[in-house]
């Protein structure tokens, strides 16, 4: 039996075995009764009765350890061009003042802070303090609509929100107050007090009495130890969209988190204590609370913060000077992320200016790893590139090539296997289990492993709608796939990208594997479009490669033939056209199910994370080239 067989036989057969040694890697002021109180299922607690403090196993540990004096925190603003590297000594003392500062305010365990930020130290530095004070916050993306961000001040009523005046994006300045201030206004909750970060390139006005400026109130503030948590305690709550249009709040506890985060480190990113580990997300998304913040931290490992892109900031070889000068042994980030790098240096020219010899591996998730990105980035860096799935609810991989416990071989479009602590199933829509390599509803059996989400704040019975109803004993992912015969998970996208074309139902994720295969397409989308013969019919759209010259036409007669050729006629993909940029949220994800509404002139909701509203006539427009977007 391999290691990885060992290991994840023992997470799924006794996970209280499993975890309660993982656990001995987190450093708790009391212990736990039991590992897994699963006396009131679907409602599972890991770790009830344990007393710890999530700052605490961040930052103090590390420094009484003899971390002190390794660095911790490397900020990296090619934007602004500032490089900062905190020690895990100065991170400790801007947070515990920091944690000072929010006390004075009157912010205490249990009560919420919603922090509104781009991506500056000040934004992890006030997560840890309300770690540090036991305080439940609340990351909202940096630049979210006024709008979305009274949504969410509503449901998660902060005694404080933690703001900065604003963010430079690669050609703008975004100021926050202002959009900040609009949020207030439409909000019914009324926050205390707001705490704003003036950055030195734009100013927020104050309000009197309401606004206070961070620098003011740190000088005044008295340093703060960690206040102990129940293991079971909220640690953060972090939205995410609801088909309702009213976001969900995933609650994160604090033993089961670091106890999960720390043991993903090391066995599935294959990261040491000590060691530098990139995630290049936003600490507004889950990846930067778990791999910018939280993770890399609470392992001992010096984490990167980027303010930047991957392309424009200043060029497509933004990503290696990172990785080169400061010595990235791990990499993580969104497909999108390489598939821009790729379009604008398709050869890697840039590539060649950097020393990436330390560099191990490549990590991409968040959205799906298409097998000719996959084989470009493999080729280019010849390291490993490893897919791996998981969601904002689970806080962690769901499943990935586990680099810390045992290489397999790479099979691109696939996710590779379960990590251990998730029981990965096939399922029919009656909730039986699917045989090998039979498509279906991917869920997981329950309990779900620490770290995963135990509920959403303050609607119990809004869990177990979304999530636990579907397929009782099980987690409903709304993900569709299946797991071949060596056991690689085939993640194929959400349910609703699979379509209905004459009775037969196919995978536009598939589809889109074939399109990006073409030599000419650095990035695409299919989606499905109603159809009054078929029901529903496939519709691609295109990013060509920088430099192509070729006729779009032709192009689009290839994507066809291909299909055709890989998936069969059945498929009845007849119709792309070729745009000059896809529609996506901040965080990478293509907005599918916006380009299908647009297409099938249905009204949509402006998408709250969407990265350009521009962009949406552009793609109305060419869509009515092919005729679609266009009323009868």
């Amino acid at each position: 039996m391999g290691r990885y067989e060992d290991f994840f036989r023992k997470s799924i057969e006794d996970p209280a075995g499993f975890w309660g040694e993982a656990a001995k890697e987190i450093t708790w002021f009391e212990p736990y009764e039991k590992v897994l109180d699963d006396s009131n299922p679907p409602f599972y607690k890991w770790f009830p009765g344990g007393k710890m403090n999530t700052c605490y196993n961040a930052l103090d540990r590390h420094v009484e350890g003899g971390r002190a004096d390794q660095v911790a925190l490397i900020y990296d603003s090619p934007v602004t061009g500032t490089i900062r590297k905190f020690t895990y000594r100065e991170l400790l003392d801007k947070v515990s003042r920091f944690a000072g500062v929010l006390r004075s305010l009157g912010v205490e365990k249990g009560d919420t802070v919603v922090i509104y930020m781009p991506m500056i130290p000040e934004a992890a530095i006030a997560m840890l303090a309300c770690a540090r004070l036991g305080a439940v916050h609340s990351v909202v993306f940096g630049g979210f609509a006024a709008h979305e961000l009274a949504i969410r001040i509503d449901d998660a009523k902060p005694k404080v929100v933690v703001s900065a005046s604003g963010a430079r994006e690669v050609t703008r300045v975004i100021e926050y107050k202002p959009l900040l201030d609009r949020a207030l206004e439409e909000a019914g909750h009324k926050p205390r007090s707001c705490v704003i970060y003036q950055r030195d390139f734009v100013k927020a006005d104050m309000t009197p009495g309401r606004d206070h400026d961070w620098e003011e109130l740190v000088q005044k503030a008295e340093p703060t130890e960690c206040v102990p948590v129940d293991a079971t305690d909220p640690l953060y709550i972090l939205y995410t969209s609801g088909t309702t249009g009213i976001p969900k709040g995933v609650v994160r506890d604090n033993g089961g988190h670091a106890v999960a985060l720390r043991w993903s480190l090391e066995y599935i990113y294959g990261v040491k204590p000590g060691e530098v580990y990139w995630a290049a997300s936003d600490v507004g998304w889950v990846v930067g609370h778990s791999y910018i913040v939280y993770g890399p931290l609470i392992t001992g490992c010096t984490t990167i913060l980027y303010e930047g892109k991957s392309v424009g900031t200043p060029d497509p070889g933004a990503f290696w000077r990172v990785i080169s000068e400061h010595d990235v042994k791990v990499l993580f980030t969104a497909p999108t992320a390489f598939r821009a790098i790729k379009k604008e240096d398709p050869n890697g020219e840039y590539l060649k200016k950097y020393d990436l010899s330390g560099f191990r591996y490549l990590f991409l998730a968040g959205e799906r790893l298409d097998p000719d990105t996959y084989h470009w980035a493999s080729d280019l860096l010849k390291k490993p590139v490893i897919d791996h799935w998981w969601q904002t609810e689970t806080g962690w991989p769901i499943t990935a090539n586990c680099m810390g416990i045992e290489e397999f071989p790479i099979k691109p479009g696939s996710s590779t296997k379960p990590v251990p602590g998730y029981n990965v199933k096939i399922l029919d829509p009656d909730g039986k289990e699917l045989p090998r390599d039979k498509e279906g509803i991917v869920a997981i059996k329950l309990p779900l492993p620490p770290g995963t989400l135990p509920t959403l704040w303050k609607k119990d019975d809004r869990f177990v709608e979304s999530y636990m109803k579907p397929f009782p004993g099980y987690y409903y992912t709304s993900d569709g796939g299946f797991i071949d015969s060596d056991g690689y998970v085939w993640i194929m996208g959400r349910m609703d990208d699979v379509i209905n074309v004459s009775g037969h139902r196919l995978s536009t994720g598939e589809m889109e594997e074939v399109v990006a295969k073409h030599p000419a397409v650095a990035e695409c989308a299919v989606v499905g479009v109603s159809d009054s013969l078929k029901g529903q019919l496939p519709v691609g759209l295109v990013v060509l490669k920088a430099g192509v010259d070729g006729d779009p036409k032709e192009i689009v007669s290839d994507l066809v033939r291909m299909v055709r050729d890989q998936i069969g006629p059945i498929a009845c993909f007849k119709q792309a056209v070729v745009v000059k940029r896809l529609p996506k949220t901040r965080s990478g994800k293509i907005l599918r199910g916006t380009i299908r509404k647009i297409a099938d002139c249905e009204e949509y909701r402006m998408p709250s994370t969407i990265d350009d509203p521009a962009i949406l006539g552009e793609i109305e427009e060419a869509l009515k080239t092919i005729g679609y977007a266009r009323k009868d």
